[in-house]
């Protein structure tokens, strides 16, 4: 990270697991957090409680139950000021946020930019700051996001921009869907050896109960078929399951989506 957020440590970003298998993550300084998708207060209160800690602000990344649920209670209870998206009617959001939006959170000595990445959701944004991403449901490890309320192209695009960013940015996903990402993965690209070492490590993460996030740009660029759709062995896996080649990046991409869809 760079002096902006030389105090900020990697450490002090936690992942709370929460219903099945999605990540609130948890961001803290000193005696001050924040929250990015609560949707279950009661993990983030004995958090809270646990560590001492008081909550400033909670980050939301798009309107899904999964991820605003505990938010209406967070907010009666610690008063923080709550982003989230433009154009969604979340109860308690107190700043709505979009593209080119700045996010200064002082208590911890952080401030996000807002990116606008539509595809999951018409309105889903992530949260960035030098070495940190908040992808929300857009970018997984291996993956991505189903198309609820987006188009493919939109998704596409959203994915092609966070590509670009820094490859040691720590992308800190919201759901643990790693391992199910990878099968398919394999299934569409037989031979990735990153891919392959990845996997083998999430394996090893995973038996000792511990995460596979956050994963990094650089190696989802290398591994994630959903970034590589100019891949000439990801198009000629789509071109023999669909029977049609796919004439560009993005066809390549909604052909990707739709084979994982009934993967």
């Amino acid at each position: 990270m760079n002096d902006q957020h030389s105090k900020f440590r990697s450490s002090d970003i936690i992942p709370l697991p929460a219903f099945r298998d999605n990540y609130i993550w948890l961001l803290r300084h000193g005696p001050a957090a924040a929250v990015v998708d609560p949707g279950d207060a009661s993990v983030v209160e004995t958090a809270l409680r646990e560590q001492g800690l008081r909550l400033v602000a909670v980050l939301l990344t798009h309107h899904h139950s999964d991820h605003i649920g505990g938010v209406a209670e967070l907010a009666a209870r610690h008063r923080p000021e709550v982003l989230g998206p433009a154009g969604e009617d979340i109860p308690a959001i107190t700043r709505h946020v979009g593209e080119g939006d700045e996010v200064a959170l002082d208590a911890l000595g952080l401030r996000f930019s807002v990116l606008g990445i539509p595809g999951h959701t018409a309105t889903h944004i992530a949260y960035y700051a030098p070495g940190i991403l908040f992808p929300g449901d857009t970018l997984f490890s291996a993956g991505c996001g189903r198309l609820l309320g987006g188009t493919a192209a939109q998704l596409h695009q959203s994915l092609q921009r966070l590509a670009q960013l820094p490859g040691d940015t720590a992308v800190h996903c919201a759901h643990e869907y790693t391992l199910a990402n990878l099968a398919f993965a394999r299934a569409a690209e037989s031979d990735n050896p990153a891919r392959d070492a990845w996997l083998a490590e999430c394996e090893a993460r995973r038996a000792a109960g511990r995460p596979t996030l956050p994963s990094s740009i650089e190696r989802e660029r290398r591994i994630n078929p959903f970034l590589r759709t100019e891949s000439s062995a990801l198009i000629d896996a789509v071109t023999a399951r669909d029977g049609q080649r796919p004439t560009g990046s993005a066809e390549c991409f909604a052909a990707l989506r739709r084979w994982k869809d009934v993967f």
